[in-house]
């Protein structure tokens, strides 16, 4: 079965609001089909834009879901944001705990999947100290339930091995951030897209992924029909086909690209030297490495002049040339990027190099201006980043190799001085490799379906299947969940509560509004009484969502998060507030760093980067660095992966709906040209073979594809895509490349 889009919006009831259907199929709103007893504000579940939600309530059930006028979104809903009604009630919903016995999951009571799950992790601590075990949680858990993880693992059990999917796609964002600026997160706010001439979109595909935050653009082009776009991608995508300038790079190559420019953008005279002789440090390697000056900028870029990147780039010079011109002479540039410039082993310098054209152009802190990376989750950024939920980090900007930020949590949470490892934890793929090779003998795995997400999957499920594995989560069964020593059932969105954080740095509150199906509990519920369990009830003194959220509130005073003035009572009366927000009086901060608008910038001028001790933004001498995976005769293709609109991730949840399974996610796009070399025609089945794995999909020859390049999504549930993607990380951040693996195609003989 193939359904169209149009026949999805006839499927679910929605119809055009006012006319304004992009790529992203946006703004509809339901028929009014089942009456409604009560509304209530949430937020959807889904990607990291963080849309606000109205919710129908009736008879105990969620009937219907549709976008909040007052929300940022206005009203609007992509197609999954209408099915957060629809996930609730599908049929493989996980609804109660078991344990296996004689190889098989058995149903079995709370306190006995409870007991089995903290004898496991006991006898692992037992046998290897507290870094035999370790928790592997997602952007997908409310902020309470990442927060009391992390505290229960390196508060508690003493180890820094907490970790998540976030390392996954967002991880070199995060990086870039903290070392250009001081401080992670991005610095501006929606309401920019309102005020930007130039939107620099990279590595996103945000007419798919980002489809609310996309439609929002295409209203301020609509309005402003003299704001231009630059789209950077491997791939004509809808948000290409509407790009004033398309660079179709070639993958990975983003940051010679980025440095061509800002060679470009000096060779022209397009910088703002007032900036960046007020506010611009230069430097090389790590943010505390001697300064160096914008003339060493200037010769080290010598080597990016356009005409000696072109080529590498698969561009032209020319197009390298316009793309600066538009950046340098545009009033107000805004960029967008997320997993497409995050997920290669130049990862952390693809961001530098992004944040450096604005601060060599003094494109920031204006409206309309500013770096912005987008989530792929919908918490990532509050539950994980600003949490502290990865191996190397402590709440609030704080990370475990500095004694005082150690010594800080150990005082706010009352624990001995000495507590706190400091050293770094495992990050997501050298955990599952630790558990591989039994360093790694117990993890509770909580929202996410590592089998499925991680890269190269198929040597890390050998790890899953060897460790003591407590898996977490809505459905039964996934790929993880086929690996569970003990599986524990959760509930999902509406029924439990949560603090939720997305992409522009605004926290929303998400009540409780149904009971959860059979047995099922809340996250929060699950570690406070696994918790119990290994001893460490004392620690977890919080244990309602608002209890935690108040303690967090705490943790976060003085810091450069501050949330201090985020109560839930103005989270339940508000659609959210973006930090700072360090007083119950503050409206939420949209712009940090400017005087006068970020309660936290308190110098004189045009801007105040708070976070460095030299209150100067860092621009990096970032070289491109050469592939981890050449081309070669074995392998001479490049397969990139991504996103479609209908799909989430894994599709774990979206793949449960009936009516979506008719929509292909199982093809390999590759250029007809490449495809009639190999003799390849539409719908026969290929082999794409990496140095690490293969999988087999059908083929679409497409012109949205270089040549040279191969497309798959990451959502296929029948064909393991992540079996040939790769593993190489990149050396700062930790994040794997999954946008760039060097393989061959072969057409499958019938029969073979």
């Amino acid at each position: 079965m193939h359904l169209t889009r149009r026949e999805l919006l006839q499927y679910f009831g929605a119809t055009a609001a006012t006319g304004l259907i992009g790529p992203g199929c946006i703004g509809w709103t339901r028929e009014e089909a089942i009456p409604v007893d009560s509304w209530h504000k949430s937020v959807c579940r889904f990607c990291g834009s963080g849309c606000e939600t109205r919710v129908g309530l009736r008879a105990g059930k969620v009937v219907k879901v549709e976008g909040l006028q007052e929300g940022w979104n206005r009203g609007r809903l992509c197609i999954k944001g209408l099915l957060n009604r629809e996930i609730l009630y599908v049929s493989d919903r996980a609804s109660y705990p078991m344990v296996r016995k004689n190889g098989q999951l058995e149903r079995v009571s709370w306190d006995e999947a409870l007991d089995a799950a903290a004898a496991g992790f006991r006898e692992a601590i037992a046998q290897g100290g507290p870094d035999a075990v370790a928790f592997y949680g997602s952007g997908q858990l409310f902020t309470q339930e990442s927060y009391t993880a992390n505290k229960l693992f390196k508060g508690g059990i003493g180890t820094n091995n907490v970790d998540g999917n976030p390392r996954l796609c967002m991880a070199s964002a995060a990086f870039g951030y903290k070392s250009v600026f001081g401080a992670d997160e991005p610095s501006g706010c929606y309401d920019d897209i309102e005020h930007a001439t130039l939107f620099f979109v990279i590595g996103a595909n945000m007419a798919e992924c980002h489809p609310v935050v996309w439609e929002r653009v295409r209203d301020r082009l609509r309005t402003a029909p003299e704001t231009r776009v630059i789209v950077v991608d491997p791939r004509r995508t809808p948000t290409a086909r509407d790009a004033t300038l398309h660079l179709q790079i070639r993958p990975g190559t983003d940051v010679a690209l980025l440095n061509a420019m800002a060679y470009e953008l000096l060779r022209t005279g397009l910088v703002d030297a007032a900036f960046i002789n007020d506010f611009v440090t230069f430097r090389e390697g790590t943010a505390d490495s001697p300064p160096l000056t914008l003339e060493d900028l200037r010769a080290f870029l010598e080597d990016y002049a356009p005409e000696k990147v072109a080529n590498l780039c698969g561009l032209s010079s020319a197009e390298i040339r316009e793309a600066a011109r538009l950046f340098g002479i545009s009033q107000a540039a805004l960029s967008f990027w997320t997993m497409g410039l995050n997920q290669q082993t130049h990862g952390v310098a693809a961001n530098r190099m992004m944040m450096a054209l604005h601060l060599l152009t003094g494109q920031i802190g204006r409206p309309g201006t500013g770096p912005f990376s987008l989530t792929g989750q919908t918490n990532a950024g509050g539950g994980v980043r600003d949490t502290g939920s990865l191996s190397h980090a402590l709440p609030a900007g704080r990370v475990v190799t500095k004694a005082h930020d150690r010594q800080d949590m150990e005082r706010l949470w009352g624990l001995p001085e000495g507590r706190i490892s400091p050293n770094p934890g495992l990050s997501a793929v050298p955990l599952f490799e630790a558990m591989r090779e039994g360093r790694v003998r117990a993890a509770l795995v909580m929202a996410t379906n590592p089998a499925r997400s991680l890269p190269n999957a198929d040597r890390y499920r050998v790890g899953m299947e060897k460790a003591f594995l407590v898996v977490s989560d809505s459905i039964f069964p996934t790929d993880t969940a086929r690996y569970a020593d003990v599986f524990l059932p959760a509930a999902m969105w509406a029924e439990k509560e949560g603090v939720l954080s997305q992409s522009e740095r605004r926290y929303h509150l998400v009540e409780k509004l149904v009971e959860p199906p059979g047995e099922a509990r809340s996250d929060l519920d699950i570690l406070v009484a696994l918790g119990e369990r290994l001893g460490h009830g004392a620690l977890l003194k919080a244990r309602t969502p608002e209890a935690v959220w108040d303690e967090w509130r705490m943790i976060s005073a003085g810091t450069t998060y501050d949330f201090s003035g985020m109560t839930y009572a103005r989270l339940k009366a508000l659609p959210g507030l973006t930090w700072p927000c360090p007083t119950e009086q503050h409206p939420g901060t949209c712009r940090r760093y400017v005087p006068g608008e970020d309660p936290l910038a308190k110098k004189e001028g045009r801007i105040d980067f708070y976070a460095r001790p030299d209150g100067r933004a860092v621009v990096f001498l970032s070289e491109q660095g050469p592939f981890r995976e050449a081309l070669t005769s074995d392998y001479p293709m490049t397969l990139t992966t991504g996103r479609r609109l209908e799909h989430w991730h894994t599709a774990t949840l979206t793949g449960r709906i009936a009516q979506l399974q008719g929509i292909d996610i199982d093809s390999l796009e590759i250029h007809p040209g490449d495809a009639a070399v190999m003799g390849v025609k539409e719908g026969e089945l290929v082999q794409v073979t990496s140095a690490r794995g293969t999988v087999r999909l059908k083929a679409l020859p497409s012109m949205r594809v270089r040549p040279g390049v191969v497309f798959a999504l990451m959502h296929s549930t029948e064909h393991l895509v992540n079996a040939a993607t790769s593993d190489y990380l990149d050396p700062t951040s930790a994040q794997p490349e999954y946008k760039l693996a060097s393989v061959r195609v072969e057409r499958v003989k019938e029969g073979t």
